[in-house]
């Protein structure tokens, strides 16, 4: 038990502690002290990067009886986790001035939620997996519902309908997968399949496994709760709902895919046709749209399924792209939501005739959220635009019969196009002499997050290559 605690746990561990720490600080310590809280949160998360290091990778190490499992693969989905988590630490400054009196237990609600993040990843069984998710969800509650109002309640409570429905069809389909095998441990459940003619109970139980998770990710027709979820949560907390969750949920989906279900040809076109469906219902439905947050949460429900139709086609290629298309799509994410964070700090609307002019008088914050934005366009010399290219040509790659979803895919992509330019042209438009427009007023961590987010989006478009190769390599090894 000590060899696999310092093993694979102590950056789980490490995390655990720090919110430990916050819990004791929210008892002990007065409220006007709340400016602390991010501090202890953004230490903690650095000394588990740190402690990554002392993961073991190779070989393969399993520990706890085999219920979790640690390889290069889950190492960078958990340093990537933990990236974002450090970002979204950051962000939360405007949300914990506001809520002085649970500043500290709010960080340590978010620190859990990264810790569950960083347990899906690395989960070999899916009691472990349960947990895990359960873990990640919980405190995505308290987080979504952190903003004063009543929207933000009504996002949580549709949040919570949405999750408890996904986790039941997700245990359903367990159910079975345990009943043919009578095993929960991924690796055993993957050695008595391959042994085995496909079942239509597999292929049932493999297909409702998958539609529990998928489901979280806001696709078709389980997205509409995204719409709302949007709406009425604070920008820090999108930063969060937009990356953690699905890093951890695509990471652990792959795992799975690659093994467990690896033997259910009918499961691969089933989330061919939900990512199709959810690509046409998701661009279709922002065109209409001039509130930035429920364009962008049209945006993430078209990006999830652009990598979910990738991460069907299992093959070592298709999944390299998976990969580097979300630590791209996470970095961008994070830099839209940090100018949101910003914008939402100096007042100023959620529509996009607000942004009218911005970019005038807030050349360089207004100048990174539009560059980050036609990074999710999938504009040249941005990481966007090279995630796209490889991302088509992993599912170009995968066979002709893949071909009619890829010409169904770029057509909504260049649509797609339209809405996301509309985010940012209001930004460059003269108006009356821009005397209504505001100076944005931002902090430092606001604009690290933003520049930093942003300049790495430009880099990784100019030079992918390591990280491509990167990618590939772990790919290669999961």
């Amino acid at each position: 038990m000590i060899n696999d605690i310092f093993n694979i746990l102590l950056p789980q561990i490490c995390l655990g502690i720090f919110i430990l720490i916050q819990l004791l600080c929210s008892m002990f310590l007065s409220p006007r002290y709340f400016k602390y809280s991010r501090l202890v949160s953004a230490l903690g998360i650095s000394l588990s990067i740190v402690l990554l290091a002392t993961v073991q990778t190779e070989p393969q190490y399993f520990a706890f009886k085999n219920s979790i499992m640690s390889d290069s693969y889950t190492l960078l989905f958990q340093f990537v986790i933990l990236l974002c988590g450090f970002f979204v630490v950051l962000l939360t400054r405007n949300l914990i001035r506001e809520n002085k009196q649970n500043a500290y237990t709010f960080q340590a609600v978010l620190l859990t939620g990264i810790l569950g993040g960083m347990n899906i990843v690395s989960a070999n069984d899916f009691l472990t997996l349960f947990i895990s998710l359960e873990l990640l969800s919980f405190p995505a509650y308290f987080l979504i519902s952190a903003k004063r109002g009543y929207y933000s309640k009504e996002a949580a409570f549709k949040y919570l309908i949405t999750s408890a429905v996904s986790s039941g069809v997700f245990l359903f389909g367990v159910s079975y997968l345990y009943g043919i095998t009578s095993t929960l441990n991924l690796s055993e459940i993957y050695e008595i399949v391959v042994e085995q003619e496909t079942s239509l109970i597999y292929v049932f139980a493999s297909v409702l496994t998958v539609l529990g998770l998928v489901s979280k990710l806001a696709v078709f027709p389980f997205a509409n709760w995204i719409i709302d979820v949007y709406k009425g949560t604070e920008t820090s907390m999108l930063a969060f709902l937009s990356t953690i969750p699905k890093l951890a949920l695509f990471g652990i989906l792959c795992r799975l895919l690659v093994f467990p279900l690896s033997s259910s040809f009918e499961l691969t076109f089933v989330i061919l046709i939900i990512a199709l469906v959810t690509a046409l219902w998701a661009n279709t439905y922002a065109i209409r749209e001039k509130n930035v947050k429920v364009i962008l949460a049209c945006s993430a429900s078209a990006n999830a399924s652009y990598v979910l139709l990738a991460a069907s086609l299992v093959s070592v290629y298709n999944l390299s792209t998976v990969i580097f298309y979300l630590i791209c799509y996470s970095l961008m994410n994070i830099a839209v939501f940090a100018f949101l964070n910003i914008t939402e700090s100096n007042l100023v609307g959620e529509r996009v005739e607000n942004f009218l002019g911005l970019f005038h008088k807030n050349k360089l914050l207004a100048g990174a959220y539009g560059i980050s934005i036609i990074a999710l366009a999938g504009f040249p010399i941005t990481s966007g635009f090279v995630a796209k290219i490889y991302l088509f040509t992993a599912i170009a790659n995968s066979g002709l019969i893949f071909v009619p979803f890829l010409l169904a895919l770029l057509i909504l992509t260049v649509v797609a196009l339209y809405y996301y330019l509309k985010l940012i042209t209001p930004m460059f438009t003269k108006c009356d002499g821009n005397a209504g427009v505001k100076v944005l007023n931002a902090v430092y961590s606001q604009k690290f997050v933003l520049i930093f987010c942003t300049a790495v989006t430009v880099l990784i478009g100019v030079y992918p290559e390591k990280l491509i190769e990167l990618c590939r390599l772990i790919a290669y090894n999961i």
